[in-house]
């Protein structure tokens, strides 16, 4: 039985090395070489050296001054990364009725001339629950009540929009969007 236990366990300890030790370091290395933004997070500065958020995951913005993004779905707090996860409420759940139904009256309430339909994604939350972006048409959506809250003219948010807006990926993935803490980087700096 010692004949046999040994080679296993010899081939146990390496395997755990190559896979535990060096497959990691190895990525990390090479990571930190090729991608060192991506791998230290994506993080992104107000500018003074001081770490707002990463370019990866939603915040949270209430102020109207600000663009707000997708809901998160995230508990205890919102944009929780350590909880991604998305509801799990059906489309049949009151609870999800209702939470919407609150969303399109808070946004109803805080830009009242806004007579626009709400596009979808101001209103459900994703998958993940940490959604960074958000779709042009949300956007649009809320440049008045943005524009009227920093006493700027929309066409000046139009342009940030406009700047801030990613293409597809690989230039036929997904659909062009727009990266929420960004463009309020950008609000901020005007």
């Amino acid at each position: 039985m010692i004949k046999h236990l040994k080679p296993a366990l010899i081939l146990f300890l390496a395997l755990s090395v190559l896979t535990g030790v060096v497959y990691p370091l190895v990525v990390t290395v090479l990571a930190q070489a090729i991608f060192p933004e991506q791998a230290n997070g994506s993080l992104l500065t107000n500018g003074k050296g001081k770490i707002i958020g990463s370019e990866l995951i939603g915040q949270q913005f209430s102020e109207p001054r600000y663009f707000w993004g997708r809901p998160s779905a995230t508990s205890p707090n919102a944009y929780n990364a350590a909880a991604s996860s998305g509801s799990n409420l059906g489309t049949n759940n009151p609870a999800l009725v209702d939470a919407v139904k609150t969303r399109i009256e808070t946004l109803k309430a805080v830009d009242v001339d806004n007579k626009t339909p709400i596009p979808v994604d101001l209103i459900t939350a994703s998958g993940s629950g940490l959604d960074p972006h958000i779709s042009i048409a949300a956007a649009n959506y809320q440049v008045h009540r943005v524009a009227k809250a920093r006493h700027v003219s929309p066409e000046k948010i139009r342009v940030l929009i406009e700047e801030n807006t990613e293409s597809r990926q690989l230039g036929f993935l997904g659909e062009p969007r727009v990266n929420v803490l960004k463009l309020n980087l950008a609000l901020d700096a005007l």
